[in-house]
């Protein structure tokens, strides 16, 4: 800060200050602690970006004349190619020889973040550590990890920094129970299991090191930790473990966010917010935050032969939908080994960003609206300065332009589309209920998921 304006204070003055901002802050503190703050943000952000990103992705899903799925090998039936050391048995001496081939040169963090800022995400986690063991990072825990390839720049660190440029939270995927090259990291189910003094030498020996160096290193905002109820997780994700884990976070950062796949069979009480399965959109609210995992197409590493992408207006939905029952959106790509972003991925990134531009306001800060809705319609909320409004999201095509809703006529002071402030005329329905005369192309969705903005009356104090 340069020194034109600035207010000039004595030595008597600025202790002063000191004194009372260290009362306030005790104030602050004892009104509210960061267990209960740190989540917030998260609360109102909605919708993030993930990223799968690492040594599977120079493969592209496909290795010696096979490609993901493959029903020709005994586990390869799956489309998820982070999985493919495993999946088409890829020799753990061949797979470990990509570490010289990674070489990203393409590579660009304020790319990367400015269309995440651009599609309307808040926050954003890239997977620091997926299940091959592989870091990308300079780890001094492992060799196995980006100091030992040709790029010698600091990819999290770079988008670290891109993130704060840019205003957006920052996290890490980091894969505590699977760890397919260190001699005791937990692996697939149809493989021999470790015994338990070896996953507590890798438990000891890289996993809780490389939380802490990532903690020291990056400062991040979030922590993604992945289990699914199998068999590796009642074998050696324990509730002292899990806490062990979340005790050496809550130590060394107070503020980051824990996810519930810490532990998916028991997440404890001190976790942040929930995680649900991969592609998973619960029908009821839940008791805590949450969010969902999901892809734009069936993988999560980069598959170059997976073209079953979602349009964006189908993944609009999903959002909104999550949103209505307070949870968040957690949208997933896999760059390119050349560290680019696939075209196609971009120019989903970017339909969404229109559409959040014209009807983010449904879905930041809007909380869920306790109130049955007919099918294919979701419902948020909000208060404002100017009094509350009510979003109604169909996310779906509705046979019917005559759309009734559980809402009384007479608390309605407007009714209008939310993207184009096109009036939309309402009447009474009976019951306390509210009929709204859609125009029948919004009401067949012909330009994608539309939001519908109702405006309440003001009420007295």
């Amino acid at each position: 800060m340069n020194n034109k304006g600035a207010i000039i204070y004595s030595g008597k003055q600025l202790f002063l200050i000191a004194i009372c901002c260290s009362f306030l802050g005790a104030l602050s503190s004892k009104a509210q602690s960061p267990s209960t703050q740190r989540a917030d943000w998260f609360k109102e952000a909605r919708f993030g970006m993930f990223v799968h990103w690492g040594l599977y992705s120079i493969l592209g899903g496909s290795y010696n004349g096979h490609t993901l799925p493959d029903t020709s090998l005994k586990n390869g039936n799956s489309w998820y190619a982070e999985w493919i050391q495993q999946r088409l048995e890829v020799p753990k001496e061949e797979y470990r020889k990509l570490v010289k081939q990674f070489n990203p040169v393409e590579f660009d963090a304020d790319a990367w973040i400015l269309e995440a800022r651009n599609a309307g995400m808040r926050y954003f986690v890239i997977t620091a550590k997926h299940h091959d063991g592989f870091a990308l990072w300079d780890s001094k825990v492992s060799t196995y990890d980006l100091g030992s390839t040709p790029y010698k720049k600091d990819l999290l660190g770079d988008l670290a920094k891109a993130c704060r440029k840019y205003g957006l939270k920052f996290g890490f995927y980091y894969s505590h129970c699977e760890d397919w090259d260190h001699p005791g990291g937990a692996v697939p189910s149809w493989l021999p299991q470790k015994k338990e003094a070896d996953f507590e030498k890798y438990w000891k020996e890289k996993c809780l090191p490389q939380v802490s160096e990532l903690i020291q290193r990056y400062h991040p905002d979030l922590f993604w930790f992945d289990t699914w109820g199998d068999e590796q997780e009642k074998l050696f994700i324990s509730d002292k473990r899990r806490d062990e884990l979340i005790a050496l976070i809550r130590k060394q950062a107070p503020n980051c966010l824990i996810n519930g796949r810490i532990s998916w069979l028991s997440p404890g009480n001190d976790i942040d917010f929930l995680e649900m399965m991969d592609n998973s959109y619960p029908n009821e609210l839940q008791q805590r935050p949450w969010q969902t995992p999901a892809t734009m197409v069936e993988s999560w590493g980069w598959h170059a032969k997976d073209y079953n992408w979602k349009p964006a207006s189908e993944m609009m939905g999903y959002l909104v939908s999550n949103t209505s029952k307070g949870g968040n959106y957690l949208l997933n790509i896999g760059p390119k080994a050349d560290g680019t972003i696939p075209p196609m991925a971009i120019r989903r990134l970017r339909e969404m960003g229109g559409w959040m531009v014209a009807n983010g306001e449904a879905i930041y800060g809007a909380v869920p609206v306790h109130k049955e809705m007919p099918k294919g319609v979701v419902a948020t909320e909000k208060k404002t300065a100017s009094g509350n409004n009510i979003y109604i999201a169909l996310i779906s095509p509705q046979a019917n332009p005559a759309l009734v809703l559980p809402f009384n006529a007479e608390d309605i002071e407007t009714c209008s589309m939310l993207e184009t402030a096109l009036p939309i005329s309402f009447t009474p329905a009976g019951e306390g209920k509210l009929k709204l005369l859609l125009p029948e192309k919004i009401a067949s969705l012909s330009d994608g998921v539309q939001v519908v903005k109702l405006k309440l009356k003001m009420t007295g104090n």
